[in-house]
């Protein structure tokens, strides 16, 4: 006779609808990527398509205003400078280097076709920074922004290579 396996899989709590359009919400004002417009017309499309009983644009405007509020709270307890701020000034010093950077782009393929474009117009590049959308949200839960780093042929930069 077997014993039912237990333990092996944990399942997530659950979570209600408006704690997903929240969360959704609070990742992206704190992602920063998309205006205004654009960040409530995101937001009114997910409480629409997981909050049917509500008025989206109302119930979007309403929790974009919640989590703008926690995020200016934690604002006020940030230190100088903070890590937005030296992340700007490493890619500023990159860029100085003829590293392109490229922020929140679609895909890699953006990526290819920019170190295209410039080999084109005989531009000089050392190689090229990039992350897409996505990278950002996982960074704002997880502290960390992963950066695909490329050589001008679009072969990654290995561990130990000047450009790391």
């Amino acid at each position: 006779m077997t014993t039912p396996a237990r333990g092996y899989f944990r399942a997530a709590p659950k979570v209600s609808p408006y704690e997903r359009v929240r969360d959704f919400a609070r990742v992206q004002v704190r992602a920063g990527l998309l205006n205004d417009d654009a960040l409530l017309a995101e937001v009114v499309s997910v409480v629409a398509a997981d909050l049917p009983a509500e008025d989206p644009t109302t119930a979007a405007a309403a929790i974009l205003g919640l989590v703008r509020v926690e995020l200016l709270a934690e604002e006020r307890a940030w230190g100088s400078p903070t890590d937005h701020e030296r992340l700007v000034a490493a890619f500023s010093a990159l860029e100085q280097e003829h590293v392109i950077v490229l922020q929140a782009v679609e895909d890699h393929w953006v990526a290819d076709a920019e170190l295209r474009r410039r080999a084109a117009a005989g531009q000089a590049t050392v190689g090229v920074v990039w992350f897409t959308a996505p990278d950002v949200w996982h960074a704002v839960d997880h502290g960390m922004l992963e950066l695909n780093v490329w050589h001008p042929d679009t072969a990654n930069v290995a561990p130990g290579e000047p450009l790391l």
